[in-house]
C-alpha cells in the first residue's frame, strides 16, 4: 500500500510541470488566433482528434526519451466533407497570429505547409504545423524542447 502511494505521489510531482503557470498565461494563449483555429474546427463532422498529456506523458517519459515534449494534439481532416475542408482551407490563408514564430513555410502541388513556434529562453515551448489541402491537419506540440532535439529528429527519419 504504502508503495503505491508512493508511486502516485511521484507520478503527481512529475506532472506538475504539464500544469500552466497563471491566469495571465492562460487567458494570452486561448485568445490566440491558432487557439482558435483550433477550437472552430474541432467538432466538425468526420475530424480526427488525438490528444495526449499530462499523465500519459508522464507515464511515456518512464519508458523513453520524449525529447521535453509535455503535451500532443492532432487533428485531422482528411475524412470531413469538401465544404469544412474549403473553409479551413481559408482560415489557414488568412491566418495571422503574432505570438509565433515562422520557422518553415512550403507550398506544393496544392497543399500548404506552416510549422510556427513559441520560443523562449532558447527553449521551444509551443510547435504547431498547419497543412492545408486535400488532406488538412493541424498540430500542436507543446513543451520545454532544445532545438538540437528537433534538428536531430529531423536528420533521423529523413
Amino acid at each position: 500500500m504504502r508503495k503505491n502511494v508512493l508511486i502516485m505521489l511521484a507520478v503527481v510531482c512529475m506532472c506538475q510541470g504539464c500544469l500552466p503557470k497563471g491566469k495571465k498565461e492562460i487567458a494570452e494563449h486561448t485568445n490566440s488566433p491558432v487557439e482558435q483555429l483550433f477550437r472552430d474546427f474541432a467538432n466538425e463532422k468526420g475530424a480526427v482528434r488525438i490528444s495526449v498529456g499530462g499523465m500519459m506523458m508522464a507515464f511515456a517519459r518512464s519508458f523513453a526519451d520524449t525529447k521535453g515534449v509535455t503535451y500532443v494534439k492532432v487533428y485531422s481532416f482528411g475524412e470531413c466533407n469538401q465544404e469544412v475542408k474549403d473553409r479551413l482551407n481559408e482560415a489557414i490563408r488568412s491566418l495571422k497570429d503574432d505570438t509565433y514564430e515562422a520557422l518553415v513555410s512550403t507550398s506544393q502541388d496544392g497543399e500548404r505547409t506552416r510549422v510556427l513556434v513559441k520560443i523562449k529562453e532558447d527553449r521551444i515551448h509551443e510547435l504547431v504545423v498547419i497543412t492545408g489541402g486535400n488532406d488538412p491537419a493541424l498540430v500542436q506540440i507543446k513543451g520545454n524542447i532544445k532545438p538540437e532535439d528537433i534538428e536531430s529528429l529531423i536528420k533521423e527519419h529523413s
